[in-house]
């Protein structure tokens, strides 16, 4: 079947991509890797023999990167709907964490321990349409921030991808309650037309 104009652009754009030329040259399994760097590059959120959970972590570029950051002390533990190919240091969990068995197992494995940090690449397959892209992102972004309350040690780091557009301001309120300081990011892998933005939230104030 032949592609529509959109799709030889969208794959001429990809390949000529810098970031994917880099994550082809470095070995990360998606450009997504580079955002994250630049993340903790600026806010220092990760340290050695850290536990991370990832959530929305295939292909795994976040995976990839949390342990080079936390070493082989650390310990990652992922979760996505779909497959993920394995990462030493990485327990894995293929799923929908909203259901209750996955997130059950994702519990199993965290154990006693509580996360020092939760980070979230999540979005929804996009439409192209953003009154309803929008709110799905929102709500990806929602039950993430839930999940990271849950699991997360007092004074915890909670990074997750947000799409900016309604339910921004409330989600916002939310993690200022929930953290002493919140920041917004735009990573230069970032794609500049897109209306993603990085909110690091650190000082978890739960028990």
């Amino acid at each position: 079947m032949a592609r529509s104009k959109s799709s030889k652009r969208w794959l001429k754009e990809h390949f000529d991509d810098e970031y994917v030329k880099r994550s082809q040259v470095d070995g990360y399994r998606s450009r997504a890797s580079y955002k994250l760097i630049e993340l903790d590059d600026k806010d220092r959120f990760f340290k050695p023999g850290q536990l991370v959970v990832d959530l929305g972590a295939a292909p795994g570029g976040w995976s990839q990167v949390a342990m080079e950051r936390i070493g082989h002390n650390g310990r990652v533990v992922a979760s996505d709907i779909l497959a993920m190919n394995p990462i030493a240091g990485v327990d894995f969990v293929q799923g929908d964490f909203t259901e209750q068995s996955v997130l059950d197992e994702l519990l199993d494995l965290l154990g006693e321990a509580r996360a020092d940090v939760v980070i979230s690449d999540m979005a929804p397959n996009m439409s192209g349409m953003p009154a309803v892209d929008i709110p799905r992102a929102m709500d990806l972004v929602e039950l993430a921030l839930d999940m990271a309350k849950q699991v997360l040690r007092p004074e915890g780091v909670f990074v997750a991808k947000v799409f900016q557009g309604e339910g921004f301001d409330s989600l916002l309120k939310d993690m200022k309650t929930n953290f002493r300081t919140v920041v917004s990011r735009k990573p230069g892998a970032s794609r500049s037309r897109s209306r993603e933005v990085y909110q690091v939230c650190r000082g978890f104030r739960g028990a």
